[in-house]
């Protein structure tokens, strides 16, 4: 079996967190899926809240377009700081400071990788940020084989809402034994 090859931008981000102390960076598992989504919209808008040192951000622009965009952002301003310097060669990629919601004047979204603000707090809002045939992805779910899903003795609510709604195409995939995400594409 080949080894995977990850990219340097992601190295170096991760690089940051160990540095920072940072431990809540996206799993490789999750980043591939970021890389290949982001890879899918080569003329995309791409966005991500929760940039942390920039790990998810790096697995995005790994599959970044020649023509896409990348807005990203974070509130802790010393890791957006560090992260935007991951990317300061690349004009392409725009990281932000502040709330989640800096991120609707680039809205609407090709994807969006909602790690951050927003997720829990306004999944409406959410899901009115991603274009037509726009993708979401949310991790860090546990795995659940029930229906509806459930989390910790009781129906998960917040993940109910994303793999049912009216305006997505959702599915849950296992990134890994023990975690999961969604993955949805917004209705055209």
């Amino acid at each position: 079996m080949t080894e995977r090859v990850v990219p340097p931008r992601v190295v170096a981000a991760e690089r940051i967190a160990s540095e920072a102390g940072f431990k809540k960076s996206c799993i490789p598992e999750v980043g591939r899926l970021l890389g290949l989504a982001a890879a899918a919209k080569p003329h995309g808008v791409i966005a991500e809240s929760g940039t942390g040192s920039g790990v998810g951000t790096a697995w995005l622009h790994s599959g970044l377009g020649g023509a896409a965009r990348l807005v990203t952002v974070e509130r802790d301003e010393e890791l957006a700081r560090r992260a935007a310097g991951v990317f300061a060669d690349d004009e392409r990629v725009s990281v932000l400071t502040g709330d989640w919601r800096l991120l609707e004047e680039h809205s609407p979204f090709d994807v969006f990788f909602c790690d951050g603000g927003g997720k829990r707090d306004d999944p409406q809002r959410v899901v009115d940020l991603l274009a037509s045939g726009g993708l979401l992805i949310l991790d860090d779910f546990t795995p659940s084989p029930d229906w509806p899903p459930r989390f910790e003795g009781e129906v998960d609510e917040l993940r109910l809402f994303y793999l049912t709604h009216p305006d997505l195409e959702a599915t849950e995939v296992l990134t890994t034994p023990g975690s999961s995400a969604v993955v949805a594409a917004r209705r055209c």
